[in-house]
């Protein structure tokens, strides 16, 4: 049987700029304002920050996914968790009905994380909020001609990621050699896109060439069943490696203000609220 051969929609690289510090540099590998295009991803942010940027904070009506690509991040929550995560370490958190949490540069590291913003459907907003930290050697890997595949969500490429997300989605770190070749499946029913982190490669029908910090949505049939698969194939111009990232849109209407994503204007309004009334709970301190 023939299956759906995933090509390149759109593709960009990443702009970078420089908020002042501590807050580094600053780029968006998904930028704000297209949440329809990139549902259930809201935003994906590529940041470099020094302690002190990403404080105090808080949340409600999604999930976050921070990938470590360099330094250790030390995570606090207000209902006492702490961790401290390293390169190739990825935190999930269900904000759902209220986080309140502080992501910040442990000590004196310039800490480098990939941010998603994963949206929640509208019955599933007012769950109560979880993190799940998933170290990189807890990440099942694959072995490919040429390459691996490194697991953290999802069944992919024969093996299955240790994420434990609300809403199902797969999330791959893939590594090739150069002039490796390597068909990632996915299913076709998913919104995809790729974000290289190194090097140079080939990737759908079209051969569209992609370098270090582009990113990428790939085509899809929105139709289909969950359990259709479809292929991406990858050629390694160079030595590579590409995150990819799919999951179901939800196609519900989608309010993001600040640090909270809603289904409309009345619950944003409702989130400040109960921020500032004490209902997020107590400030996360160590």
């Amino acid at each position: 049987m023939q299956h759906f051969q995933r090509d390149i929609k759109d593709h960009w690289r990443v702009r970078y700029q420089n908020p002042g510090f501590p807050h580094v540099q600053q780029g968006w590998v998904l930028p704000p304002g297209q949440e329809e295009a990139f549902d259930p991803f809201v935003i994906m942010a590529d940041d470099w920050f020094k302690r002190g940027t990403f404080s105090d904070h808080p949340h409600r009506g999604f999930q976050t996914i921070t990938y470590v690509i360099d330094g250790r991040l030390e995570h606090i929550d207000n209902a006492g968790g702490y961790s401290v995560l390293d390169a190739g370490d990825v935190q999930y958190m269900n904000a759902g009905s209220g986080a309140r949490h502080a992501e910040e540069a442990y000590g004196d590291d310039l800490i480098h994380t990939l941010q998603l913003w994963l949206n929640l459907p509208a019955r599933l907003k007012g769950t109560g909020s979880f993190y799940q930290n998933i170290r990189v050697e807890d990440a099942p890997v694959a072995h490919v001609d040429g390459g691996t595949i490194r697991v953290y969500s999802g069944d992919v490429a024969g093996v299955k990621g240790p994420m434990e997300s609300l809403v199902p989605i797969t999330m791959a770190e893939v590594s090739l050699m150069e002039g490796a070749e390597y068909t990632h499946v996915l299913p076709e029913n998913h919104n995809a896109f790729l974000y290289v982190l190194a090097g140079e490669l080939a990737a759908g029908e079209s051969g569209t060439i992609l370098s270090k910090t582009d990113a990428a949505t790939l085509t899809f049939n929105e139709g289909r069943e969950a359990s259709a698969p479809s292929e991406l194939k990858l050629l390694a111009n160079s030595r590579a490696r590409v995150l990819i990232y799919s999951g179901v849109p939800l196609r519900e209407n989608v309010v993001a203000r600040g640090p909270f994503v809603m289904n409309s204007e009345d619950e944003i309004r409702q989130a400040f609220f109960d921020y500032q009334a004490g209902k997020f709970g107590p400030p996360a301190v160590k």
